[in-house]
């Protein structure tokens, strides 16, 4: 079933991308800031990308993509990157949408901040011969660090609508790694991570999906304020 991690892709974007014309989402008005934010998320976890695949931290299964591959990378992958973003983009802003007031106290997301950093930290000193643990963990402290100084306001509503998106990550990221197929699309060498798995999921890839999300978030909401007050 060499479709099946396009077929993945294109799944997860069908209907964010059909609602964002909904009358009340409108979420077309963010494309332009999306659509710079992606290409430069990409700059930082394309090359994390690469480097981690010629290294055997993670690899790709033949079985489940086409055969076509860009710098090593199966163009799936590639598409990973626009799609995932896009449709998580889409469910922080439309949850948003219904739900104005959602979001946590500023002391609260402080708080929870100070909490995550101090664990990652811990975790990245502990771990610094686990490539995959001590560069996501590194990157997630970065990132949280930029959110709470710059846009803690978006911080305090990300908390909760990260919690929603975790419930088709682990769907996707489950068949990803293994989860209600024979075998594996993406693998990962355990000897570079924690070794903890959440069902087939190793426990970094939450991490992972949390910075990816929010980076792409920091930026889309850069741009759409320069686009604003232009």
């Amino acid at each position: 079933m060499n479709y099946l991690y396009l077929l993945l892709d294109l799944g997860s974007l069908l209907i964010p991308f059909l609602f964002s014309f909904h009358p009340k989402l409108k979420f077309y008005k963010k494309w332009k800031a999306l659509f710079l934010a992606i290409p430069i998320t990409m700059l930082i976890f394309i090359p994390w990308d690469i480097l981690f695949t010629q290294h055997g931290i993670w690899g790709f299964n033949d079985t489940y993509f086409l055969d076509i591959k860009i710098l090593e990378l199966p163009l799936e992958e590639w598409l990973f990157f626009i799609c995932i973003p896009y449709a998580c983009v889409f469910t922080h802003y439309a949850l948003l949408s219904y739900f104005p007031s959602l979001g946590l106290s500023l002391f609260s997301t402080r708080w929870i901040s100070y909490i995550l950093l101090s664990i990652m930290l811990i975790l990245t000193v502990i771990n610094y011969n686990k490539w995959y643990t001590f560069i996501n963990f590194l990157y997630a402290i970065i990132v949280l660090i930029i959110a709470l100084k710059f846009n803690i306001e978006l911080l305090r509503k990300y908390y909760i609508t990260f919690l929603v998106i975790l419930i088709p990550f682990f769907i996707v990221n489950g068949i990803l790694t293994g989860s209600f197929i024979d075998n594996q699309i993406v693998w990962y060498n355990d000897v570079e991570n924690l070794g903890i798995r959440i069902f087939t999921i190793p426990i970094e890839d939450t991490v992972y999906a949390l910075t990816l999300i929010l980076t792409n978030l920091l930026f889309v909401e850069y741009f759409q304020n320069k686009l604003i007050s232009n």
